[in-house]
């Protein structure tokens, strides 16, 4: 405890970014889950409540679905259902960019999380090398004192351990929220599928068919 306390006194300069690093991660953890806890919700009963809807061409009905289930997934079926009600032989690449938009939001500040990740360990290296510098230079002119370099190196490997503990924690919840909004979007893709598949049935009832000409 007091090797931590000497390193925090005489290594605040270069350990000050990395406890702001910390502060930035904690928080962003925070945020991120809370968002993803609050739009948490089981596609597996929506999609075919939803399904139902549509096979009886009812979108009020889907609409009033997509609204009684709220979050992400509400909003991006309440897009689809607009979409799908006014164009719908362009409904797949407007539904991308929709799709796209709530991916952005699912991301947003996912970035710091990974940036701190791999910048982390070398503010803790920096802050390692920096000590022994100084190590040194006080062993140059103290004399050669073995109490005094296990001392500073000890202290200066201190900066290391930070970085690289901010940085571990920044990864693991980094890939945990990446694999989360790849389920958002793999449950997109669902609700666009099954849209695009009554888009088909449509298109094909309303086809006429080649009528038999005779000469």
């Amino acid at each position: 405890m007091n090797l931590l306390l000497h390193s925090l006194a005489m290594d605040w300069p270069v350990l000050t970014p990395i406890l702001i690093c910390s502060i930035l991660v904690v928080a962003v953890v925070i945020n991120r889950w809370k968002f993803y806890n609050q739009n948490k919700r089981d596609v597996r009963l929506f999609i075919p409540r939803l399904q139902k809807e549509l096979v009886k061409n009812n979108l009020d009905g889907a609409e009033n679905l997509a609204l009684q289930c709220g979050g992400v997934i509400g909003n991006i079926t309440k897009e689809a259902i607009r979409i799908f009600s006014e164009q719908k032989s362009g409904f797949s690449r407007a539904f991308d960019i929709s799709a796209s938009l709530t991916t952005r939001q699912l991301e947003s500040h996912l970035t710091i999380l990974g940036t701190i990740g791999g910048v982390a360990p070398f503010l803790g290296l920096f802050g390692t090398v920096v000590r022994i510098l100084f190590t040194f230079q006080d062993l140059a002119a103290q004399g050669n004192q073995s109490a005094a370099v296990a001392s500073g190196i000890a202290s200066a490997l201190i900066a290391t351990a930070f970085g690289l503990g901010v940085a571990i924690v920044a990864v693991i919840f980094y890939n945990s929220f990446q694999s989360i909004v790849k389920r958002y979007e793999d449950d997109f893709q669902l609700i666009k599928l099954l849209f695009l598949s009554f888009v088909d049935s449509n298109d094909e009832s309303t086809t006429p068919s080649n009528a038999n000409i005779s000469l």
